[in-house]
């Protein structure tokens, strides 16, 4: 899926742009996410694991632009890569409803408005989609982006005990979380519940 250019006005003044991940932009992508993973330890993992070669970086954003199930969106500042996201519909009749969504953005870009814009693009990709719900989970600890997701709607409703195991031996809890795009009516629910009697 192809985000089209959108330009956005940051809190500083800048002017950033979000769009798909370009295929000229590999290496630029790699150096972002490794940089991004040594900020925090609220990403899936350490620099030092991303061990992917810029061609083999350059494939993903090739499969991700064609794929018609997943939608990938880079926010560029000065032509630097500021941040990323990506939303992936679920395929199958019992779980195509959801939708799973996951961010990071560079930390001399924090509080500038940019996990905002890409959470609109995010939930409007998802509306057009038909998408019931949408999922992501967040670790331990991670206040700022748990503040940006609850003010996007979506609320805990499960918790992996012990799921991260940091460096220094310390363990963090993961979040699941979820926002509902369509209301469940009351009679809706009360057919489910005949069906499962």
């Amino acid at each position: 899926m192809i985000l089209e250019d959108k330009s956005i006005i940051l809190k500083d003044g800048r002017t950033a742009v979000l769009k798909s991940p370009c295929v000229e932009d590999a290496e630029k992508l790699l150096n972002y996410i490794k940089k991004s993973c040594g900020e925090t330890d609220f990403l899936m993992r350490y620099p030092e694991e991303w061990n992917t070669t810029v061609e083999q970086e350059e494939i993903w954003v090739n499969n991700l632009r064609s794929a018609s199930d997943t939608l990938a969106i880079t926010c560029y500042v000065d032509g630097e890569v500021a941040g990323n996201c990506e939303i992936s519909f679920k395929s199958g009749m019992k779980i195509s409803h959801r939708a799973t969504i996951s961010i990071a953005i560079l930390k001399d870009y924090w509080n500038l408005g940019i996990g905002s814009a890409m959470f609109t693009e995010l939930v409007a990709a998802a509306q057009k989609r038909g998408t019931e719900i949408m999922e992501l989970e967040f670790i331990e600890g991670n206040d700022r982006a748990r503040h940006l997701y609850e003010n996007f709607g979506f609320r805990v409703v499960a918790e992996k005990p012990n799921a991260f195991k940091l460096k220094d031996g310390t363990y963090r809890n993961e979040f699941y979380m979820q926002k509902y795009l369509r209301k469940v009516s009351a009679n809706e629910i009360s057919e489910r519940k005949k069906q499962t009697k």
